[in-house]
């Protein structure tokens, strides 16, 4: 009897690094909390605000960025869910893209809620500052010094793309989520590169596979009903 109730639990959950099982339940709403992230990371690139002093104050430019935040929330949970899944399978590589793009969520977060939440309360008082802030992703050379800053940009990158690529090629190998959202993630994150040939805001439309791959990936394991079985433990 009591094998039996052990078994039913290991069924119904999947292990996750440090030998203990993570509910099946829990992994399947990450994969819907992945979708939701995803989407909405297509959906704010065209709704994004003109990088300019004067959208700071408007009510798009907090909605947007608001978005962003909810965005990252969403893809920090989700993440964990698609890693744990498949936790053994997708080894080092999958562990290395997982650190990665789950960095970069958080720098996002960082910057985006100081976007949102502090550069208008400056826009009047310190217009330079804040035309220096948003210029350090758009590319725009700052009037002020903003210190350790700028050096957000190229790291920023280095966790977008290697985080979405590794973590791409890791889910390609594990064989257990859909190779294709998978490949679109792992594609996505390279054409980044491309989107520095286009002026901005153009290389926006960059991020749109990248979002179209992590909803796909999320959907993909929303989706999955059951999990293998795993052999008892000793």
């Amino acid at each position: 009897m009591n094998v039996n109730r052990q078994t039913a639990g290991i069924r119904g959950s999947k292990e996750v690094g440090n030998g203990k099982p993570a509910p099946a339940s829990l992994i399947r709403w990450a994969g819907l909390s992945a979708a939701m992230a995803g989407i909405l990371f297509v959906v704010i690139q065209p709704l994004h605000p003109p990088e300019v002093l004067s959208s700071v104050t408007t009510g798009a430019w907090l909605v947007v960025h608001s978005l962003t935040i909810a965005m990252c929330l969403f893809g920090l949970f989700g993440l964990a869910g698609i890693y744990a899944r498949q936790v053994a399978e997708a080894g080092w590589l999958g562990l290395a893209g997982y650190l990665m793009f789950s960095l970069w969520l958080v720098l996002t977060t960082a910057f985006t809620f100081a976007e949102a939440f502090i550069l208008p309360l400056l826009a009047t008082d310190a217009p330079k500052f804040v035309e220096g802030f948003m210029g350090i992703f758009s590319g725009s050379a700052s009037e002020v010094p903003l210190g350790a800053l700028p050096a957000a940009a190229p790291l920023s990158l280095v966790l977008y793309l290697f985080g979405g690529l590794l973590l791409g090629i890791a889910t390609l190998r594990a064989r257990i989520l859909s190779r294709w959202a998978a490949g679109v993630l792992a594609v996505g994150a390279v054409s980044t590169l491309a989107g520095a040939l286009v002026p901005h805001p153009l290389d926006r439309l960059a991020a749109v596979p990248v979002g179209l791959g992590l909803a796909w990936l999320g959907y993909s394991l929303w989706v999955e009903r059951s999990y293998p079985p795993k052999e008892l433990p000793r």
